[in-house]
């Protein structure tokens, strides 16, 4: 890790904005999968112990849970449009 940031500092000249926000977007990039990842993991850990404990609120749980990441999902992919946009956009300027 450290390597990767002083070969991109290096390679900028300490002057080089767009080679720095390239790194910090891709970093952002795998900071916001690794979220989702987590979160969607969470939503159907607790949703499958909650089914364990109470089988006959099966469905309603499901449908809970499917909504919920649903919204994680559409706000990750939001997030990583934001992203992409910001990388092609330095990559223009």
């Amino acid at each position: 890790m450290d390597y990767t940031i002083s070969s991109v500092l290096a390679a900028g000249g300490g002057a080089n904005v767009p080679t720095l926000a390239l790194f910090g977007a891709a970093i952002a990039c795998g900071l916001i999968i690794i979220g989702a990842g987590l979160g969607i993991g969470m939503i159907g850990g607790k949703a499958v112990d909650s089914i364990a404990r109470q089988p006959e609120a099966g469905s309603r749980i499901f449908i809970a849970m499917i909504i919920a990441a649903a919204l994680v999902e559409g706000v990750t992919f939001f997030a990583l449009l934001i992203c992409f946009l910001s990388v092609f956009w330095l990559r223009g300027a």
